[in-house]
């Protein structure tokens, strides 16, 4: 059941299904009120976490850990651990706050990930601007990542933004010529988009003079281990696919420079 610890601890606070998931929680969650040990506690924590949970799991039993105000909650064979109020949770690893459902290791992990947008070597990404390009977005992407050809669709659509990608081969055997071939392309942002989104590689042999080798070199240094993964003018790193509307959302709150 390891698999559906995940769905809960991760999918569920996603941010791109956070503002959903806010509002159907707020007014659901039931706030626990009783004392830590009393009889009532492992009743109201097992309601406010089955809330939470929003009818997908049942919680199959709550009992008192040695630590001091931490519960133990079983579902199924998985277990996570929940304070006696109820309103956060350790989930693989991730601290949870029920109510709202943040993930509050993930947004501290990209603080600390976060990455100056003016140490970003731009001049090794391939430039489009949208609009007057204003505003600032960088994006790590494979020519064989599906999540990254997605993201392509919405980023090309943003209005008013300067997009650089910078093309990491790390996904399959094939995408080191794919990016050289984009390289060498007359048009390399239309080479780009147009094998992202419509599977057409540029019709050259790829031999022309890329910084492959030094794009590997800075995910290294940038700990991008993952495709997509952007970054925005203020620093902050986002990892993995976002829908079209809340990658919107990530541009508009995070387009001020640090």
């Amino acid at each position: 059941m390891k698999h559906i610890l995940v769905s809960i601890g991760l999918a569920l606070t996603l941010a791109s299904t956070a503002s959903y998931a806010q509002t159907a929680l707020s007014a659901s969650a039931p706030a626990v009120t009783a004392a830590p040990g009393s009889v009532e506690a492992p009743a109201q924590i097992r309601a406010a976490v089955e809330a939470w949970l929003q009818g997908r799991y049942k919680v199959d039993g709550v009992r008192k850990t040695p630590m001091p105000g931490l519960w133990e909650v079983q579902i199924g064979m998985d277990l996570i651990y929940v304070d006696d109020k109820a309103q956060f949770g350790f989930v693989e690893g991730q601290l949870v706050e029920f109510k709202t459902n943040r993930n509050l290791t993930q947004e501290r992990t990209e603080e600390l990930s976060a990455v100056p947008f003016k140490d970003l070597p731009l001049s090794l990404a391939i430039k489009q601007v949208n609009g007057k390009g204003t505003r600032k977005l960088a994006v790590f992407e494979d020519p064989n990542c599906g999540y990254c050809r997605t993201l392509r669709r919405d980023l090309i659509s943003l209005p008013d933004v300067t997009l650089y990608t910078f093309t990491l081969p790390i996904l399959s055997a094939d995408s080191k010529s794919k990016v050289a071939q984009a390289w060498c392309a007359a048009d390399r942002s239309k080479a780009w988009n147009d094998m992202m989104i419509s599977g057409k590689v540029p019709d050259n042999k790829g031999t022309c003079d890329t910084p492959i080798e030094k794009l590997g070199e800075l995910a290294r240094k940038l700990r991008v281990t993952a495709t997509p993964t952007m970054f925005f003018a203020n620093g902050k790193r986002q990892t993995g696919g976002v829908s079209a509307e809340r990658l919107k959302k990530l541009l508009e709150d995070n387009s001020k420079e640090s």
